[in-house]
């Protein structure tokens, strides 16, 4: 399988797995408010720290996971992938209290831990236009999100919120059979390879790129934990006068997603054609006025203010990927994603445990505030990013897998 690009169908099915593995961390956070009257809580935001687990152990499992898909194939990972994450979601309606619900939580993020650092080297390993493919696959992934506002919103409306696990959590076994029908099993595990990286750094200069992704990520990572998982809530309090059941509320805060979303398509395009660096900065740099307007905004300015933010954070999110296709060779991409995601995501994750605390001590607008000072730190950092030089076209003019005229970096 490495030798040619994947099966439209195999592509498909691994843009769906993104999109699940979004949906499936989201649930809990949209549907909060319900699952905290089931177990007897007075407020939501005494619940939400029990979901820290989930994304904690997404950040920290990403590095065996990186690891397997290298050494033991992506297929198989992905195989695990699907049917472990619809296992654990079924687990989770089944909770009746905090902590048994943190624990199945914490399993469900093992299992979702293992899409980025092997699903999405999986896509892009043979691909003509890496940042084009990203961009999609990122597209994809948001559209969990907004398919977790709209679907939890519905099913906890029709069926409660253990129908919210239950539903996706059968497709996604389904969709498992479905891809080990058809991703052919590959021939060698990615270690062996000996695909190049388009643009081949020295270790130094090579550490120096994994160092300032890390910390991007990291903190572009506490904005989208912290936007993704309050935004409903968020928009609840703004809105109150003007809108008050849960469905409405949840296609309202799909259609930011949905919209939102289309940002990564195009970003992931202009990736395709420029250099990194400039379009990161402006896309990050972008966060900050957004996301202050988003703090002060009062009713339904506040929904146009959370779909400006929503652009341009979803806009970063194919960055950190083009980044290690760019640099990275394909034998070891699982575990450099890996590595870093294990990084990134596990202090990230810091954020799903103080969004409650957070809300209920100072509020939605102070919490905005901060995310624009976070933002404008992310921006700091990336100006550390080594410029790339004068670039030939892209990889669809040289052929798939075909390393590109070396680029310096100053």
């Amino acid at each position: 399988m490495q030798d040619q690009a994947l099966r439209p169908s195999v592509s498909l099915l691994l843009n769906v797995a993104h999109t699940l593995d979004h949906l499936f961390l989201l649930i809990f956070a949209t549907a909060v408010a319900a699952i905290a009257r089931d177990f007897g809580l007075a407020r939501w935001e005494d619940l939400m720290p029990y979901g820290a687990g989930a994304f904690l152990m997404f950040g920290l499992g990403s590095l065996p996971a990186g690891r397997l898909g290298d050494h033991w194939g992506r297929r198989q990972m992905m195989l695990v992938f699907f049917f472990g994450i619809g296992a654990s979601a079924l687990l989770v309606a089944t909770t009746r209290g905090p902590w048994t619900l943190a624990a199945a939580l914490a399993l469900l993020g093992c299992f979702s831990s293992i899409y980025h650092p092997v699903g999405i080297p999986m896509l892009v390993q043979r691909t003509r236009r890496p940042g084009a493919a990203i961009g999609f696959n990122g597209f994809a992934g948001n559209l969990g999100i907004a398919a977790a506002a709209i679907s939890t919103g519905m099913l906890v409306e029709a069926a409660g919120w253990r129908a919210a696990f239950v539903v996706p959590g059968l497709a996604c076994i389904a969709l498992g059979l479905l891809f080990w029908r058809l991703a052919p099993r590959e021939s060698e595990p990615p270690a062996e390879r000996t695909h190049k990286a388009d643009v081949q750094l020295s270790r130094g200069e090579l550490a120096r790129v994994m160092a300032v992704l890390t910390v991007a990520s990291a903190s572009s990572g506490l904005v989208f934990n912290l936007t993704t998982n309050g935004n409903g809530q968020m928009l609840g309090e703004r809105l109150a006068a003007q809108v008050s059941d849960p469905s409405t509320l949840g296609w309202l805060l799909g259609a930011v997603y949905a919209v939102a979303s289309l940002a990564q398509i195009v970003v992931g395009r202009l990736i395709d054609r420029y250099a990194l660096k400039p379009l990161w900065l402006a896309m990050v740099g972008a966060q900050v006025p957004m996301l202050a307007a988003a703090a002060v905004a009062p009713g339904w300015w506040a929904w146009l203010a959370l779909l400006g933010s929503m652009i341009v954070v979803f806009g970063a999110i194919p960055f950190t990927d083009a980044t290690i296709v760019r640099f990275v060779d394909d034998r070891m991409r699982s575990r450099v994603a890996g590595l870093r995601l294990a990084i990134a995501l596990g202090i990230s994750s810091a954020a799903v445990w103080a969004l409650g605390p957070a809300v209920k001590a100072a509020g939605f607008g102070t919490l905005f505030a901060v995310m624009a000072l976070v933002a404008l730190f992310s921006a700091g950092v990336l100006l550390l990013l080594p410029h790339e030089g004068a670039r030939s076209e892209r990889a669809g003019a040289t052929g798939a897998g075909a390393p590109l005229p070396q680029s310096p970096l100053r």
